[in-house]
């Protein structure tokens, strides 16, 4: 009786489970050295440029310091009117890029769809891809005057190609064997489009909307130099004209905080849409 209730005591003890001591892994562990580093990096430059031009007496209409340039950033924002350059410049970043990547989609998916069309409409596209699209830019503000549409129309043009040269490199490579499958049980056009072709266009579709992202500033930027009378771009034109280094200064960091939101969001869509991807971590 004595052994039957221990071994029944015994059987009804709870098993000892013993927690990890790190629960996020190695990864943790490597996503907060990436960004120590990342920040320690960042503190080395800030330093460097405070202190550096001062040390090595170079003149503030050549290299501000830091210092200058946040007390240069207080002033246009109080008088120069910075909110609203800069709102204008991102605005119009986001409107260049999101029109640019639905025609440069869209384009690629119906030229990936019918081989004679991709053979005619080619050498065309290759051309237009080849010229320079700042030398557009003139041509542009001569067409529509000075105003917002010429720094429009070259945002779109360069992000464009990027867009549609990775959907149309994308719809080469899609696998036949499953659009003949999908064929011989009826599929129809569009049904094929929307289950074989577009989920296996899509990585090749965000990578080219990233690079995108990228070229969208550029495309306003060189759109308020040459001719604009808003944004960032015409700061910098202006800050160059008055021997301003700190305002330039200032518009291409503002520049650059832009694009980096840009890409930093399409970074996380693409985590959302492409979630069912393997990832390789170092």
């Amino acid at each position: 009786m004595t052994d039957a209730t221990a071994t029944q005591a015994g059987a009804k003890a709870p098993a000892v489970t013993r927690k990890p001591a790190n629960p996020g892994g190695p990864r943790m562990d490597h996503r907060l050295k990436t960004t120590v580093a990342s920040l320690g990096l960042l503190a080395l430059v800030l330093l460097a440029w405070q202190y550096l031009p001062t040390a090595l007496d170079v003149p503030k209409y050549i290299i501000p310091t830091l210092t200058d340039c946040l007390f240069e950033l207080k002033r246009m924002w109080l008088y120069d009117g910075l909110t609203a350059h800069t709102l204008s410049t991102a605005l119009y970043t986001l409107l260049g890029f999101a029109i640019g990547s639905l025609l440069g989609a869209t384009l690629g998916y119906l030229l990936g769809m019918s081989a004679f069309w991709e053979k005619v409409l080619s050498p065309y596209i290759l051309a237009l891809q080849i010229a320079p699209k700042v030398a557009f830019a003139p041509l542009f503000i001569m067409w529509f005057g000075y105003n917002s549409v010429p720094k429009l129309l070259v945002t779109v043009l360069i992000v464009f190609f990027p867009v549609l040269v990775n959907v149309l490199q994308a719809m080469r490579t899609v696998d036949r064997d499953l659009i003949n499958l999908a064929r011989a049980y009826s599929l129809s056009r569009l049904g094929i489009f929307w289950k074989i072709e577009m989920p296996s266009t899509l990585p090749n579709l965000m990578a080219g909307l990233r690079i995108a992202s990228t070229l969208a500033v550029i495309g306003v930027t060189v759109g308020e130099l040459v001719g604009g009378n808003t944004g960032l771009g015409y700061l910098i034109s202006y800050g160059g004209g008055q021997a301003n280094a700190a305002m330039v200064f200032n518009a291409i960091v503002l520049l650059t905080v832009i694009g980096f939101v840009l890409y930093s969001a399409l970074v996380r869509i693409e985590d959302r849409v492409l979630h069912y991807l393997p990832k390789a971590h170092g």
